[in-house]
């Protein structure tokens, strides 16, 4: 009787014991899913800058990596980052340090464009810049980075809103239409809307602002929830690797992504060519994801200067070091001498380029 009841004992032991093996192990491996299967919410803007969003997705690259990515194209970035309502996002650099400084816990992960690739486009019988003054245009603010660091500084022109008819266009879009339908004399943007301008032959590009204050500085990044961070340290590895493939892959198939372009931006191939050739050659080697912090410390010393950010946070609590030399990305100049420089050369032409460009992805 006393075996009996020991044996039946140590049975129920036994089973109490396996049953929470069992659980343990099926919450672990309930983690592990939910981790693998979160659902990262990545934001970008309409603007070519931010193209490694859309060639992330449509090339597979997140995939690739096992990452479940939802993209949203809007220019609510920095507050639904705030809100807690986007893990990550391509946010202009400005913007992002501004939201920063009002404590929204947005941190820089990885560089993405430097300089500004910024342009003044103006309607085909404006010859002059003075030409614009009292002209309706929708050109932001006179007191923005842009026009005081760059547009003002090229062009000789003023900075006081009172000299122009400044109308506000909610989007870069809207700004070209305005311009094609004769309603505005000038807008400011970001392409495609600049080569779409001068491909319908309804404007031309008289200023291009590239640099700040007579140096490059840094336009946008690619910037990283702090709470996505914490709680999801490799998938978040996982997108700044993510993010420098997309990079690369623009630079090395330029014709494939500019079919991409043009399907999530809604423009022209030709267009999407266009701009892809300005980001990657006319302009420089412009589109990164290697931190340059020296290019970043003049943006935020322009901020600075020229009181642009109401509170501005201190610049070493910017930059999110840790996961980004936790990501060990490769080396963006070594990149660029083995894989780039000697298929598509600076100073090459936009008609071989595209012709190249097209040879490759045949």
């Amino acid at each position: 009787m006393k075996k009996r009841k020991l044996l039946l004992i140590v049975l129920s032991m036994l089973i109490i014991s396996t049953l929470v093996g069992c659980t343990k192990k099926d919450e672990g491996k309930k983690v592990g899913n939910v981790d693998d299967d979160y659902e990262i919410n990545l934001g970008y803007y309409n603007c070519d800058h931010m193209v490694g969003a859309a060639i992330g997705e449509a090339a597979g690259i997140y995939k690739d990596l096992g990452l479940n990515v939802k993209l949203t194209g809007n220019g609510k970035v920095p507050e639904a980052m705030a809100a807690g309502q986007m893990d990550a996002g391509y946010i202009g650099n400005r913007g992002l340090i501004a939201a920063n400084g009002k404590g929204a816990p947005i941190l820089i992960g990885a560089n993405n464009h430097i300089g500004g690739s910024m342009y003044l486009v103006v309607a085909n019988d404006i010859e002059k810049p003075e030409e614009l003054y009292g002209q309706k245009v929708a050109i932001g603010s006179t007191q923005d980075e842009g026009w005081i660091a760059g547009y003002s500084k090229l062009l000789n022109l003023s900075t006081d809103e009172k000299d122009y008819d400044i109308v506000n266009i909610s989007s870069d879009a809207d700004a070209y239409m305005a311009l094609a339908t004769g309603q505005i004399k000038a807008f400011t943007s970001c392409d495609p809307w600049a080569s779409m301008a001068v491909y319908e032959g309804k404007g031309k590009i008289m200023a291009t602002y590239m640099e700040m204050d007579d140096k490059m500085g840094i336009c946008c990044a690619f910037s990283l929830n702090e709470k996505f961070v914490e709680e999801h340290p490799e998938l978040a590895e996982k997108l700044l690797t993510a993010h420098q493939r997309s990079i690369e892959y623009v630079y090395e198939h330029p014709h494939e992504a500019a079919k991409i372009f043009a399907k999530y931006y809604n423009v022209p191939e030709e267009v999407a060519i266009m701009t892809i050739y300005k980001k990657c050659v006319e302009e420089g080697r412009t589109l990164t994801w290697e931190i340059e912090e020296e290019s970043f410390q003049h943006a935020y010393d322009v901020y600075k200067r020229y009181d642009l950010i109401e509170t501005l946070p201190e610049f070493k609590d910017l930059i999110a070091y840790d996961i980004y030399n936790a990501a060990k990305l490769g080396d963006f100049d070594e990149f660029i001498k083995e894989k780039v420089d000697s298929v598509f050369p600076i100073g090459m032409s936009y008609e071989d380029f595209k012709k190249k460009a097209m040879e490759i992805d045949e």
